[in-house]
């Protein structure tokens, strides 16, 4: 048990390190280059030849955010991350009655049940890690085709109810297009993850994940 949990726990660290290099040394190479040949399917797409920023802005953040959450959904078992954020609230309630009792010799047991509890927790959770990878290489070059998109247009200004003329790359702490698609995909990031963790329940899911969930071994 102890070796399965030690190879599990290297797997974890090891995309950890693949997330990391990609993050600092092969995506701000590469990226542009990919970034270029994601405009050549972008642009007849969504970039509706420049004259609805605000609508690329929109649909790109759907792109982003139904990718992302059907992978977190195939990599993430809901059903044992939720049993786990269960045991682990029971866990924390009876620590805390057991502190506020003075039960000292509770209070012993349940400390040695702890690195049980932090173990199930971490492997429920563990699944979220593993998309991280293929989420880089989509998101990373949508930012940079976004990014130039946006800044060759003619017109770079959007109309809203308080204003003529708001600049796409007005800035307090991000541009404002950014601050756009963090919006959309907040929202619609909500409402589709809420809506593939119901579908997670259902036996079709079930059987549909049990056949195309790639192996890590």
């Amino acid at each position: 048990m102890k070796k399965m949990d030690n190879k599990a726990q290297g797997s974890q660290m090891m995309l950890l390190m693949l997330f990391l290099i990609m993050m600092l040394f092969i995506m701000p190479t590469f990226g542009p280059i990919l970034g270029r040949y994601a405009g050549y399917a972008l642009e007849p797409t969504i970039g509706f030849g420049g004259d609805f920023p605000v609508l690329t802005l929109f649909f790109a953040g759907i792109i982003v955010v139904t990718v992302s959450s059907l992978l977190t959904n195939l990599f993430t078992d809901w059903m044992a991350m939720g049993k786990a954020q269960e045991v682990s609230r029971a866990f924390q309630k009876e620590l805390q009655k057991a502190r506020r009792e003075g039960n000292t010799n509770r209070i012993n047991k349940l400390m040695k049940m702890q690195p049980q509890i932090m173990k199930m927790t971490t492997q429920s959770s563990s699944g979220m890690m593993k998309p991280m990878v293929f989420l880089m290489i989509i998101i990373w070059p949508i930012f940079i085709w976004l990014r130039s998109f946006l800044a060759g247009l003619d017109y770079y200004y959007f109309t809203v109810p308080w204003s003529s003329g708001v600049s796409f790359w007005d800035s307090v702490v991000f541009s404002v297009w950014l601050w756009i698609y963090l919006m959309v995909s907040i929202v619609f990031g909500q409402l589709i993850r809420q809506g593939l963790k119901i579908i997670t329940f259902s036996e079709w899911w079930k059987n549909l994940k049990g056949n195309i969930k790639p192996s890590f071994k």
